[in-house]
């Protein structure tokens, strides 16, 4: 528009969405946007200001679930339906205001790859891998929504009828006798609450935001070191209250001590900054930088550590949906360090509130808080310094607070269930988020690679596929059936930290004949997830076998541990036991096999794989199966219950942490009311799906494609 400056358009939009949103979070946007920039910068301001506004609307976007159409997930993964739906919802929303913010300012280049050749199957060399390197770090991950969603043709229904149901992956048994109802399961993600429960048996909870106070006091000297006005300029900087990218400092006193000086008192009373030292027209400058500014540094100096300190500050992480990784991304980028620097005991589902400890080596509990004026939908807080970090597999489980709303059961039917599944239990299956959500299974992947079969799992990670994803996810694939150039498919996609990216520039790097080299670039964990995600199919199918052919008490022949050992139930025994003691393996080189009919069953379905139960060794070693042992029926600790009644279907049912830390008052229930809700309590170990406890409870198939079919309504 003429006569105004290109800015204002996004200036008017921040303060117009700024007015719709929560109090608490219009602050905390305000107070996290980032400076002015220069137009040809403007596009990622836009991003992270669209971003951080999805995040907000998604929560007001609720989902209303019937009969048949429950949308679920747990600690150990994403529900992708709902996420879908929300985002799409969003992005409706958005598209207005995107499109004129989006075209006051020119393009950015940030994403784009390069020319045409730029990165060909055929190079390999170093520039062209450097390149794409440099393109991931300049990757907003998780702090932007990236790349403009075309409005596909094809409803999210229509798209869902090629997912899986539990049928597919050997979900049919249930373990109690009542009869089902209907509930709303996440109306709001905030009615899916998980607490980590550590090794100790203390439940996470974030409930102090103060940090320690280090043995080691600052120096007299840093704290006069600074003058007022330099004090104001670097705590403007900090908390982007100005045009400025950075605030330089004149050493007067030119001397190695002095200026060490500087950098101690600068990263102590700012820790969102970080320093380096400059020469300009023969004087010594610090200069300070914001450390989630793209002026940042790339190596910063390295804060001083003290001796007396431990060397991993501990912290405890309230999110809001992220997953564990996606949060770590988020902070390793605000901190500009790299994300294997943290370690924690367990990684936490998407779609909910979840609360874990975290650990981070050298960083210290000042520039950790500061992050809570950065971030949205985060908080970290009970800081504590500790000599070692947190290690996998370490906890004792997840306490959940779910809230099923808007429920039909009658009061004796909730009592029924909710008693069957304190006193029983459930079928300890693996949820339907292993699986994957679209046309090619994850499972299916898993049973290539076992098959040495590389091609095959080139095609089906890359392939074209039915099912919902994100559009240029859809473009990339459409790229390599038709061409099957990585370098032309990589172009397609703005975001290359998914699996499919680090595929294609593992292929672009090592070349079509070297798949298993291409393949390796993919991160470990999420290599093994394919295989783990076969071994869990294979388990669910046995299990229900186990309870079709012998039900649910213990016979001889089946499997018990004793200690780590699985040892088989003698006839003489078998009173000795209950279901609950019973475990199945999944497959693999160092485990063994029932004693009953189930045995040769496992052998049937490893032997139509094309695969040898007798040999589950790979000539890769990353890629044998030792196998394990898992419950057939996990009982959940310290359940509880209680039905209320309310009218707003906006309102919390219950308080957060957060809610707790800020006084706000926990809900007051009417006697009567237009809904009912389930409000239940309860704890499992590791690994164990509360998805598969839910479905107990309200006797429905929680598979996404079931959801769909059986009632659309909730999508629209």
């Amino acid at each position: 528009m003429p006569g105004r400056p290109r800015g204002w358009l996004f200036r008017a939009a921040l303060a117009a969405a700024a007015a719709l949103l929560r109090p608490e979070s219009r602050a905390c946007l305000l107070a996290a946007r980032p400076a002015p920039r220069p137009r040809s910068q403007a596009p990622g301001s836009l991003k992270c200001f669209l971003g951080a506004l999805k995040m907000e609307m998604t929560e007001m976007t609720g989902v209303s679930l019937k009969r048949g159409s429950l949308a679920v997930e747990d600690n150990d993964s994403v529900a992708p339906a709902e996420e879908a739906k929300r985002q799409k919802v969003s992005e409706c929303c958005l598209t207005t205001g995107r499109a004129g913010l989006e075209n006051a300012s020119p393009p950015s280049g940030e994403n784009v790859l390069g020319p045409p050749g730029a990165v060909s199957a055929g190079e390999g060399t170093e520039n062209s891998d450097a390149r794409l390197e440099e393109e991931e770090e300049e990757e907003e991950d998780g702090l932007s929504e990236e790349g403009d969603e075309e409005e596909e043709a094809e409803s999210f229904a229509d798209m869902m009828k090629h997912g899986l149901t539990e049928l597919d992956v050997g979900i049919t048994k249930f373990v109690s006798s009542h009869q089902g109802f209907s509930g709303i399961l996440k109306e709001r993600y905030s009615d899916f609450v998980v607490h980590e429960i550590g090794k100790d048996g203390r439940v996470s909870h974030l409930d102090d935001l103060s940090v320690p106070v280090d043995e080691e006091a600052p120096s007299e000297d840093m704290l006069t070191v600074l003058t007022a006005e330099e004090k104001q300029r670097l705590e403007e900087l900090q908390l982007f209250k100005n045009k400025e990218t950075s605030v330089a400092i004149e050493v007067i006193e030119d001397t190695k001590e002095k200026r060490t000086v500087i950098h101690q008192a600068i990263k102590s009373l700012f820790p969102g900054l970080e320093t380096k030292t400059e020469d300009r027209e023969g004087k010594k400058y610090i200069v300070a930088y914001h450390t989630a500014g793209r002026k940042a540094l790339a190596n910063p100096r390295k804060h001083s550590w003290p001796k007396s300190r431990g060397s991993y500050c501990h912290f405890v992480l309230y999110k809001e949906n992220k997953d564990t990784m996606d949060a770590i991304n988020v902070l390793s980028k605000y901190l500009r360090v790299k994300p294997n620097i943290f370690s924690y005991m367990g990684t936490k589902d998407k779609r909910a509130i979840t609360v874990q400890e975290i650990a981070v080596l050298k960083i210290t509990a000042q520039r950790l808080a500061h992050l809570n004026k950065c971030l949205m939908n985060f908080k970290l807080g009970n800081f504590s310094y500790q000599k070692n970090p947190l290690k996998l597999g370490e906890l004792q489980g997840n306490q959940f607070t779910v809230v099923l709303r808007n429920i039909t059961g009658t009061d004796a039917q909730v009592q029924q269930a909710m008693n069957s599944l304190k006193e029983i239990g459930f079928i300890n299956y693996y949820g339907m988020q292993r699986f994957g959500t679209t046309a090619v299974p994850t499972y299916q992947v898993g049973r290539a690679i076992l098959q040495n079969s590389w091609a095959e799992v080139m095609d089906l990670i890359l392939k074209p596929r039915s099912g919902a994803e994100k559009g240029y996810l859809v473009k990339c694939r459409e790229e390599w059936a038709r061409t099957r150039d990585p370098a032309a498919a990589l172009r397609k996609l703005p975001v290359r930290r998914c699996v499919e990216g680090q595929l294609l520039r593992g292929l672009s790097k090592y070349g079509m004949k070297n798949m298993v080299s291409a393949f390796g670039i993919i991160p470990r964990n999420n290599r093994l997830m394919y295989i783990h995600s076969y071994q869990s199919y294979v388990w669910n199918n046995m299990v229900s076998k186990r309870i079709e052919e012998y039900g649910l008490k213990p016979v001889p022949g089946d499997l018990v541990l004793k200690g780590a050992t699985a040892t088989y139930i003698e006839e003489e025994d078998v009173d000795n036991y209950s279901i609950h003691d019973v475990v199945m393996p999944l497959p693999g080189f160092d485990v063994i096999y029932p004693k009953h009919k189930i045995s040769e069953a496992y052998r049937e379905m490893l032997t139509a794989d094309n695969l040898d139960i007798d040999n589950m060794r790979h000539k890769i070693r990353d890629y044998s199966l030792s196998g394990a042992y898992r419950k057939v029926v996990i009982r959940p600790q310290n359940v509880s219950w209680e039905v209320v009644a309310y009218d707003d279907p906006k309102i919390p049912l219950f308080n957060t942490d957060v809610d707790n830390l800020e006084g706000k008052p926990p809900p007051v229930f009417a006697s009567e009311g237009k809904y009912r809700a389930l409000k239940m309590d309860f704890a499992l170990p590791p690994s164990t799906y509360a998805t598969m406890a839910i479905r107990e409870v309200l006797k429905m198939d929680t598979s996404i494609k079931n959801q769909t079919q059986l009632n659309t309504a909730w999508l629209r």
